[in-house]
């Protein structure tokens, strides 16, 4: 099992930046690529980013490319979404999601495990 516990989001306004955070517990943190997904009211849970268990591989939807990095520190048990240049259609709940192996997945049905998401919030 593990268990992850995001933060960070908040009210921000468009243009500006937040970053979140996704603690893990449980298990081996380096066996789980990672991903963040979006979900805003009435839609569907909407990939973001990913990444691999190392590091040396992420991916990212486009509406976001150039604009968000995602990272991850092992010796943390710690992913970070880095996001800048926020836009209105930014808003979400955001969720961490542990993939169901060391290789990086851009699907929700390629997660195992979810946090319970932080909210984020632009404001124009």
């Amino acid at each position: 099992q593990v268990q992850l516990v995001e933060s960070g989001g908040g009210l921000v306004q468009a243009g500006g930046s937040l970053r979140l955070s996704c603690v893990a517990s449980g298990r081996t943190f380096s066996m789980y690529a990672m991903g963040w997904f979006r979900q805003a009211p009435g839609n569907e849970r909407d990939f973001v980013t990913a990444i691999n268990w190392s590091g040396s591989s992420t991916a990212y939807a486009d509406s976001v490319k150039g604009r968000f990095t995602i990272s991850r520190d092992n010796a943390k048990n710690t992913v970070y979404l880095q996001m800048n240049s926020l836009k209105p259609e930014d808003k979400a709940v955001y969720y961490c999601a542990a993939a169901n192996s060391r290789h990086l997945s851009i699907t929700t049905s390629g997660m195992g495990y979810w946090g319970k998401g932080t909210l984020v919030t632009v404001s124009s």
